[in-house]
């Protein structure tokens, strides 16, 4: 075990509603300190995150504490030991000390302690397995520092234990591996996920669902997403071909443009080549009902874009909106294989830029005015005005938008006589 104190000065820890609730629970023969992710991060000079807090104190007597101090306490897991304590809206979740005592996949019987050698060595990873106190010295019992410094994510012990203890280490293995790592995946990690990818399919689809999409923002996810595709294991979560190229390309388009990351498009891009794929991945990921009609509009007919012209594209745009066409267009560069250098591709991605599609200016009234009637077929007419328009390119001028309005206007009539 070492300690040392690395965050003796971090403002996060030593001021705040962090330093708040340490005081708190750090007397009276109790001890506390943050772990897990916040210290891997505050190490790696990253914005700490959630604050997650242990301590030696049982839940009612954190509950208690809180009480006396005016704090709210919410009873957000009690059974295991957590109590998440609210102070000016932020929520810090404190669990009691535990060590397993038995494992059923994802859950676990625990037994609360004053152990933090055994606490550490229940977590997944070692650079997850660091805790920190109120004075800023951490303490690794797991050769966390080490690994967190060589950007190395390592299954604490031995890895097919801690996979079989919750199968969905598996995706948290490329994910931390993803936004924190650097180089290749560990390989006794890497071969213990193989070992047990059968046990995925026992995961909620909420849950891969939630690891999914934070992987796919994490700045290393095109070689996270490769690896797993090496390793047999995005084809069982998608039910379908990974196409880690051309996430790849999404990537590059993304960064190129000066996008923000978007987990909708770089999902489309990894498992999305027509729309049937799109409706299976929502189902299989449970996604929302917003993201799936997102996946669903970009794989319809995003191929027509490498043999159209502008033109197609801005009918394409005032169809769908600029964010449908523009999120279209990116899937359909990144599938051509995302030449950044492209000014063709280009063009049609910054087409919302620099133009903007008019409204439609033909109404009920201009039909009415020639003879229809209300009801059905003044809607039909006005659909085949609006194709015709938007064939001619828009046009504004009277005399074109008449012509267009007495042609659609014969055609209704002249199939209501037949």
């Amino acid at each position: 075990m070492t300690a040392e104190p690395l965050l003796a000065q971090a403002p996060w820890l030593t001021s705040g509603g962090t330093a708040r609730v340490l005081k708190l629970l750090n007397a009276d023969g109790e001890e506390a300190r943050v772990v897990g992710g916040a210290v891997r991060n505050a190490l790696l000079g990253l914005v700490p995150g959630d604050i997650d807090i242990a301590t030696t104190a049982l839940p009612d007597e954190v509950i208690r504490r809180a009480k006396a101090a005016g704090i709210k306490s919410v009873p957000t897991g009690v059974d295991h030991g957590t109590v998440t304590l609210v102070i000016d809206g932020h929520p810090y979740e404190v669990t009691t000390l535990r060590e397993d005592t038995e494992t059923f996949g994802r859950k676990a019987r625990v037994a609360f302690g004053r152990d933090w050698v055994k606490d550490a060595e229940r977590r997944d990873f070692t650079m997850n397995g660091l805790s920190v106190d109120a004075r800023g010295v951490v303490y690794d019992h797991v050769g966390g520092i080490a690994d967190a410094k060589a950007r190395r994510v390592r299954f604490i012990g031995d890895p097919d234990q801690r996979i079989a203890e919750d199968y969905l280490r598996i995706l948290r293995f490329f994910r931390i591996h993803a936004a924190f790592g650097a180089g290749e995946p560990d390989r006794d990690g890497y071969l213990a996920c193989i070992r047990g990818r059968a046990g995925l399919a026992s995961l909620s689809a909420e849950r891969v669902r939630m690891e999914m999409l934070k992987l796919l923002v994490a700045s290393g996810a095109s070689a996270a997403a490769l690896a797993m595709t090496d390793g047999g294991l995005l084809q069982a979560l998608t039910g379908g071909v990974a196409y880690t190229g051309p996430l790849a390309a999404m990537i590059a388009l993304e960064r190129e443009l000066g996008l923000a990351a978007s987990t909708t498009r770089r999902l489309a891009a990894l498992t999305v080549a027509v729309t049937e794929d799109a409706k299976r991945v929502a189902t299989r990921l449970r996604l929302s009902n917003a993201e799936a009609k997102a996946l669903d509009s970009m794989g319809h007919r995003w191929w027509r874009f490498a043999a159209k012209d502008e033109a197609h594209a801005r009918r394409l745009l005032y169809r769908l909106g600029a964010e449908r066409y523009h999120d279209r267009v990116l899937l359909a560069w990144a599938r051509d294989g995302g030449d950044t250098g492209s000014s063709r591709w280009r063009a049609l991605a910054e087409l919302p830029q620099r133009w903007t599609a008019p409204k439609f200016p033909l109404k009920a009234a201009d039909f009415i005015a020639r003879g229809l009637a209300e009801g059905p077929a003044l809607g039909h007419v006005l659909t085949l005005a609006e194709d015709a328009w938007l064939a001619a390119d828009f046009p504004l001028e009277e005399a074109a938008l008449a012509s267009i309005a007495d042609q659609a206007a014969a055609r209704i009539t002249r199939d209501q006589k037949n």
